[in-house]
Order: structure tokens, then sequence, then C-alpha cells
């Protein structure tokens, strides 16, 4: 049996490992070098369309400022401007008219939630007592209100056994 039969596994693993890191860095052939020394020649950026080629200035030897200074003027193109209409975060929701406070008033929820205190201020004027849930004040809103309430199929809104 050989001495390398007799190593245990792992360290004779360890040992060739070793070796080979050793013997690894030879020198690559000149011709190699010269191409891996020089960056590609690189259009003038001023010149740049959205149809250019711009693979020369992805290669590793260009510059991060230039590289940055081109793909700012690829991505300046209206054609990257497009929002994915499938991305649900993607639309500027910000704009839009404001509910009017007409309408607001006439929303059953907005009526009870938001103008509950009004309606109190103007109950003690009055001097008519607070309630804790808003009445409608007139017959508009009263026939919201109803219009609300479930009805039956002759449409009176009665239950008749």
């Amino acid at each position: 049996m050989a001495a390398e039969d007799k190593e245990a596994f792992l360290s004779r693993w360890s040992r060739r490992k070793l070796e080979q890191a050793r013997e690894a860095p030879q020198a690559p052939a000149a011709g190699a070098e010269k191409e891996e020394a020089q960056a590609p020649a690189l259009p003038p950026v001023e010149s740049l369309t959205p149809e250019s080629d711009f693979a020369p200035f992805m290669h590793p030897k260009v510059g991060a400022a230039v590289r940055r200074v081109a793909l700012k003027k690829l991505f300046s193109d209206p054609h990257f401007n497009v929002p994915d209409l499938n991305e649900a975060y993607s639309g500027d929701w910000t704009g839009g008219d404001p509910i009017s406070e007409e309408l607001l008033k006439t929303l059953n929820q907005a009526r009870t939630v938001l103008y509950r205190e009004e309606e109190a201020a103007q109950a003690q004027e009055e001097g008519a007592p607070a309630t804790g849930a808003a009445q409608p004040t007139d017959a508009a809103a009263r026939g919201v209100a109803q219009a609300d309430k479930p009805k039956d199929e002759d449409g009176t809104g009665r239950q008749d056994a």
C-alpha cells in the first residue's frame, strides 16, 4: 500500500487542495492579457440614442461614472417612463377631486361619523337634548335613510305575516 492510501481521507483531501492552490497562479497567455487590459472604444455619450448599442458601456473596464451617464441617457427615454398597469402601486392616485361638502353630508356613514358633533351642537342651541346617534334633520336626509332599509316584494317596506 502506498503512503497515500494509509492517509485519512480528509487529510489527503486537504493536502491535495492546498497543493492545487499553490500550483494554480500561473501567468495567462500574453495575448489574453492585452485584450483584458484595454477597455472597448466608446462612442460619445452625447450622441447616444435609445436605439444605440449600450453593451460597450457595460464592460468591466469602463468607469462607473461613464457607465452611469450612459444609463441615465438610456433611461431618460419616455419609453421607460410607462408604469406597469398590472402593478397596483404604480399609478399616481394622489390626483382627483375631493368629495364635495354637499355629497359628504348625504352619505350615511359620513353623517353618523363626521357630523355627530355638529348636530349635537345644533341641538343644544335649539334646546333639544342631544342624542348619541345622528338623526336626519330634513326630509331629504330621512328619504336617504328610508332608502337604505330593506323592502318586501311590493316595495312598501312593511313586513306583513
